[in-house]
């Protein structure tokens, strides 16, 4: 057997190396989990300040409710195109899973299909969207986990409920925060709406809790009604009998998603087939 000199092996050693940093460079770059983020961010941050604006003193609302995209983009965008030719939606709300496997090129696809809508959006995180490194990438490109915004004096309280995705040993749903959402800020609204990904007793959520979850969704001044995803489905029922109404939002898929119209007086909801 032919025995390579040192000089002759740390030079084939030296061109494989080269072969697999040139050669498989592509392989490298596009790791799905890869975090190299950049373009815009913060976008919940951003579309809350425009609501905010735009709407803060109107005493109607007309909120369109979409739910779980994940990889239908062509049904996603029909969807945005349906809301656009519309003139009466005020702004949007997606309860979650705008990714199939969070991976960070179908959350840059995604950005890039709620582009296009012409009225302000939020975005909550789904399940979908936790995989891997996803829920880093959710919170860089839309911000925190949970958050609330004020419009028209109703408070909006969006809540990460994918209590699955840690295992459940973390505080999800965090009762911390509703407790102090429920007095933050509490001269600017009068009424609430709690919007979340999955909902109490489904797979995902931390179904230990969900009577203690129930009583402090109770604790919201005007609880009009909460708003979910997941579910794949469209539906409207009363999870607890001394609870508020569950409305589910289906997915693209199906092609119809919810509008919620609120009025001094109280609340419509409009199931709209695209």
């Amino acid at each position: 057997m032919m025995r390579l000199t040192k000089p002759l092996f740390t030079f084939n050693l030296i061109l494989l190396i080269g072969f697999l940093l040139t050669g498989c460079q592509s392989v490298f770059d596009v790791h799905p989990y890869d975090m190299n983020l950049h373009g815009e961010h913060d976008i919940n941050v951003t579309q809350i300040a425009r609501i905010s604006q735009l709407y803060n003193t109107r005493d109607t609302l007309r909120i369109a409710f979409i739910s779980d995209t994940h990889l239908w983009h062509t049904h996603a965008k029909a969807e945005i195109a349906d809301i656009n030719k519309r003139s009466d939606i005020d702004f949007v709300i997606h309860c979650g899973d705008v990714t199939d496997t969070g991976t960070t090129n179908e959350f840059r696809m995604f950005r890039n299909i709620l582009r296009d809508l012409d009225v302000p959006f939020v975005v909550l995180l789904g399940n979908h969207d936790f995989l891997g490194t996803g829920d880093q990438t959710y919170e860089w490109m839309f911000g925190p986990r949970n958050f609330s915004f004020i419009v028209g004096r109703i408070k909006f309280l969006c809540l990460d409920t994918n209590a699955m995705e840690y295992d459940r040993v973390a505080p999800v749903p965090d009762f911390d925060y509703m407790e102090e959402q429920v007095t933050a800020n509490s001269a600017d609204f009068d009424r609430t709406i709690i919007v979340m990904h999955a909902a109490p007793y489904s797979d995902e959520f931390n179904n230990n809790v969900s009577r203690v979850f129930n009583y402090y969704t109770l604790q919201f001044p005007g609880l009009i009604c909460c708003v979910y995803g997941h579910d794949h489905a469209d539906t409207a029922h009363r999870i607890y009998e001394d609870g508020p109404m569950y409305y589910g939002v289906d997915c693209a898929e199906h092609r119809n998603y919810k509008i919620l119209t609120i009025t001094p007086d109280g609340y419509e909801v409009e199931r709209i087939d695209f």
